[in-house]
């Protein structure tokens, strides 16, 4: 529905604008209420320290993106080429690459938050990787927040 250049609703429009829509928003458009308690939660409770952004997107091709960002039609389609997979190096490098940059930006004593699908390796255990016992799972868990 999202992807139709008939759509007319609001978030189709703005996806085939040049200025595109906030990946939060578009994710929360396609999983529905799931993503909106985890991005009103990560928003809610990241104190990120100075120069790094609150919270990021698990994204299948780009790593971790920073909430905020604006996509357009053109990502989206990029996203679904790729299924979410710890095997597959197309959605795996790009997220090991920013966790290991995230994770070395972070000062001492400093922990993220993984709001998703815990109960997969797919996300937990690239990002253990990187950030060891930081790296934190609240009870009710598709964004990480720092």
């Amino acid at each position: 529905m999202i992807l139709s250049d008939r759509a007319e609703f609001e978030l189709a429009r703005k996806l085939r604008d040049k200025r595109g829509a906030p990946i939060a928003e578009v994710f929360t458009f396609l999983s529905g209420l799931y993503f909106r308690g985890k991005i009103a939660y990560a928003t809610a409770f990241a104190r990120p320290a100075t120069g790094i952004p609150g919270v990021f997107v698990i994204t299948p091709t780009r790593g971790l993106v920073d909430a905020s960002t604006r996509i357009r039609l053109d990502d989206l389609r990029e996203f679904a080429t790729v299924d979410i997979h710890g095997d597959d190096p197309r959605y795996r490098a790009p997220l090991e690459r920013d966790a290991r940059v995230l994770a070395k930006d972070f000062h001492l004593g400093a922990r993220s938050s993984l709001l998703g699908s815990i109960a997969t390796g797919k996300y937990v255990n690239v990002l253990l990787a990187s950030f060891g016992d930081r790296l934190r799972f609240p009870l009710t868990s598709s964004v990480a927040a720092t």
